[in-house]
């Protein structure tokens, strides 16, 4: 689980390439690999989000979470270094999904273009960050209430 930053590299790279080869070589079979391959991400990324929202609602109890130190990993709840690598990969799946979907928005006079699946990807990017943060992100302990008499 420690190693969601580098699984968040890789299939950022994976969508880059996919991406990169549809808008290039704009056939049926490409379109459709480019199509799976962002649903599939949006998929992971999907469950990423419910797990790591799950995760801290639990850890709320005794933790203070914000929505941006979750899924930004604002602040001091992660090291530089994972910070940079998580939140790069959020604003590239940004990038490269509009990218995409702005290369190939109008194709043989219609708009529109299977590309668009791509602008779906970035919630990959912020379910990791969730999942990430609310696992092992280090949080301000909740103050809790004296319960004495």
């Amino acid at each position: 689980m420690k190693n969601l930053p580098r699984i968040n590299l890789f299939l950022t790279s994976l969508f880059l390439v996919v991406t990169a080869v549809v808008t290039v070589v704009f056939t049926p079979a490409t379109r459709a690999v480019g199509v799976a391959v962002d649903l599939v991400l949006f998929g992971i990324g999907v469950a990423a989000f419910i797990w790591g929202y799950f995760s801290a609602v639990q850890r709320s109890r005794v933790d203070e979470i914000s929505v941006a130190s979750l899924y930004f990993l604002s602040g001091q709840v992660a090291d530089r270094q994972v910070q940079r690598t998580m939140n790069g990969c959020l604003i590239a799946q940004l990038v490269i999904g509009l990218a995409g979907a702005i290369a190939r928005s109008s194709t043989d006079g219609q708009a529109g273009s299977t590309l668009a699946f791509g602008v779906l990807v970035p919630l990959l990017g912020l379910g990791l960050n969730g999942l990430w943060a609310s696992q092992f992100a280090t949080f301000t302990p909740r103050e809790q209430p004296d319960r004495q008499g």
